[in-house]
């Protein structure tokens, strides 16, 4: 089964790519490989949540939120491969959780985007990974994921 057709049986769409507040792109490619920039649990426009996990989010709920800057950036990823079906795999991931003091569930938290890649992308979506708590994230979102993909020639 093909990426676009599993993401057809989960019930979800590719969101458009959502454009940067800043100097940089939501991805590049270079060679075999899209480097994805860091993308926030944005949904038509807006965060559905903000704050720090732990405090203001649950746990649960920012696994949600990853799960969200997984799906963005899928789709920023297959803008820049051409497709979603010229994504090979999923490489690396790295996932920052806005992180409440005393807070260590960071893992927990990014398993949202890293379980979507996997239902999406199958066995070529497990991945490398990192799991950072951090102070802020831009808007205040509490989680933003980044990613590698390799390219389909």
């Amino acid at each position: 089964m093909s990426p676009t057709e599993r993401l057809a049986e989960l019930g979800l769409t590719l969101p458009p790519v959502a454009m940067p507040q800043a100097a940089y792109v939501p991805a590049v490619r270079t060679g075999a490989y899209v480097y994805v920039s860091g993308q926030v649990p944005v949904v038509d426009g807006k965060l559905p949540a903000t704050g720090k996990v732990g405090a203001e989010v649950s746990p649960a709920d920012a696994a949600g939120l990853a799960r969200i800057c997984g799906l963005n950036a899928i789709a920023a990823a297959a803008a820049a491969a051409g497709g979603l079906d010229r994504i090979r795999r999923i490489v690396k991931v790295v996932g920052f959780v806005a992180s409440a003091p005393g807070f260590n569930g960071q893992p927990l938290v990014v398993n949202g985007a890293s379980e979507l890649l996997i239902e999406v992308f199958g066995e070529e979506g497990r991945h490398a990974r990192s799991a950072v708590g951090v102070a802020e994230l831009p808007l205040d979102a509490p989680v933003e994921v980044e990613l590698i993909a390799e390219v389909r020639d």
